[in-house]
């Protein structure tokens, strides 16, 4: 009996934490509330570096204090219920398994800088953790379907956003040893080396052109105006395969969504044919 309520209290726990079905309030409720919780731990973050009264400082020191206490919480229910995520492995692996995982690795990583900033008092220190606080931000995926799907869309397009971004750099690379061999002469203190030329590429490739460094000769400014216009069009690619991407994802969602309900009509029109007391088949 005790063991079958520890099991019933383990999937219970388990199904809470994960990402809320429609039907489970409870579910739903805590994912608001973390939800809620990380927002607020990434505003006091921001609010961290402004000059704040005492009594603003110790609000945001407890609610910290709080939020470490709830993730930990958190973190430790998760570790605990691991192996119903793996059933098909003993339960010490499956935990071994969800530790590695990127949502286990992110809920680590965020609650290590409190734990590190309470036994110590180098101000650098405390100044680097403050930002790996920021890590907080990534437990959102866990708790929407709308990141998770972002997630998953990224991962499908992996291998074209790779090959994408890889001819970018190529281009990249190329326009930076070429604008170094443009310009050098004009302009030796701008284009000392070829890592000003990459910083020319970069800028001049995200189309954000801060005006810092630009070409001055005439070799330069065609080879600038070239690369210019070839990489609006390589530029456009990765997000054309993103767009492409969230298209697929919401057509696929369409069709499994068709399937289920046709499934489920399925299901009633079969169910009518049959009495539902003696089971035996309808006239």
């Amino acid at each position: 009996m005790n063991d079958n309520l520890y099991a019933k209290v383990k999937r219970r726990t388990y199904e809470i934490l994960e990402v809320a079905r429609p039907n489970d309030k409870a579910s739903r409720v805590v994912d608001i509330i973390l939800v809620c919780l990380i927002l607020i731990n990434v505003v006091l973050i921001i609010a961290d570096t402004f000059e704040l009264p005492p009594l603003a400082s110790k609000i945001g020191g407890v609610v910290e204090t709080a939020s470490v206490i709830i993730f930990t919480l958190e973190y430790i229910l998760r570790f605990w219920s691991a192996d119903l995520s793996y059933p098909g492995i003993p339960p010490f692996l499956a935990r071994l398994r969800y530790m590695v995982t990127f949502s286990a690795l992110i809920d680590l990583i965020s609650l290590l800088p409190s734990y590190i900033s309470a036994i110590s008092a180098n101000f650098m220190v405390l100044r680097m953790l403050r930002v790996i606080r920021l890590f907080r931000v990534f437990k959102l995926n866990r708790y929407t379907h709308a990141l998770r799907d972002i997630g998953e869309v990224f991962r499908k397009k992996a291998s074209q956003l790779i090959s994408s971004m890889l001819v970018v750099l190529i281009l990249m690379l190329i326009s930076a040893v070429l604008m170094y061999d443009a310009e050098h002469e004009a302009q030796p203190k701008v284009f000392d080396n070829a890592l000003s030329g990459l910083w020319w590429a970069i800028a001049t490739v995200t189309t954000v052109g801060y005006g810092d460094i630009y070409p001055v000769t005439a070799v330069g400014r065609v080879m600038s105006a070239i690369i210019a216009l070839l990489c609006i069009g390589l530029v456009a690619v990765p997000t054309e395969i993103i767009t492409s991407g969230f298209s697929e994802q919401i057509s696929q969602k369409k069709v499994e969504k068709n399937d289920k309900s046709k499934k489920s009509n399925g299901q009633d029109e079969d169910t009518k044919k049959f009495c539902p007391y003696c089971g035996h088949k309808l006239d």
